[in-house]
């Protein structure tokens, strides 16, 4: 069986995410979706309410597994006998990052990481740009999955509120 992983906070999913998670689920029998969890940061949503985010708009494709982890990617990979990571590409300058990380990731237990270059249509796509844009009342309509739009909104909206 072969089977991938595609990392990331995810906090929210964004179009352009899915487009990566939707290609992987394309090539590999099994995608693992991997929500990691950083302690030193707070994110707008939970780690659980980004997993039922992703669980609810990948669950059309059929072989979509999310799970939390926390801690070395690799071992996440191990631990599952995943061979591959598969990162989405925006830019250049994602690519020096990247490439130090699969590097290191090659590096510590073999695990292979594929490059998947981003649709022109999400390059500039950020999760923080649309936390920013929605926070000041911008339209992210675009580029988020409605069910993703309707708690992001609810969300700024408690935040907003708490101010």
């Amino acid at each position: 069986m072969r089977r991938a992983v595609c990392p990331g906070s995810f906090d929210p999913i964004t179009n352009g995410h899915l487009d990566i998670i939707e290609r992987a689920s394309k090539l590999y029998d099994v995608v693992h979706v991997a929500v990691l969890i950083n302690k030193s940061k707070r994110g707008l949503f939970t780690v659980e309410e980004r997993m039922g985010m992703i669980e609810e708009v990948t669950a059309c494709y059929g072989n979509v597994q999310v799970e939390a982890h926390h801690g070395l990617l690799v071992d996440f990979c191990r631990d599952r006998e995943i061979p591959a990571i598969v990162k989405g590409l925006r830019a250049v300058s994602d690519f020096d990052y990247e490439l130090q990380m699969a590097q290191m990731n090659h590096g510590l237990s073999g695990v292979e990481t594929l490059f998947v270059p981003t649709s022109p249509t999400y390059s500039f796509l950020s999760s923080s740009l649309v936390k920013e844009v929605a926070a000041y009342g911008g339209d992210v309509g675009h580029l988020v999955p409605a069910p993703v739009l309707e708690r992001l909104t609810r969300r700024m909206a408690e935040r907003a509120a708490e101010q």
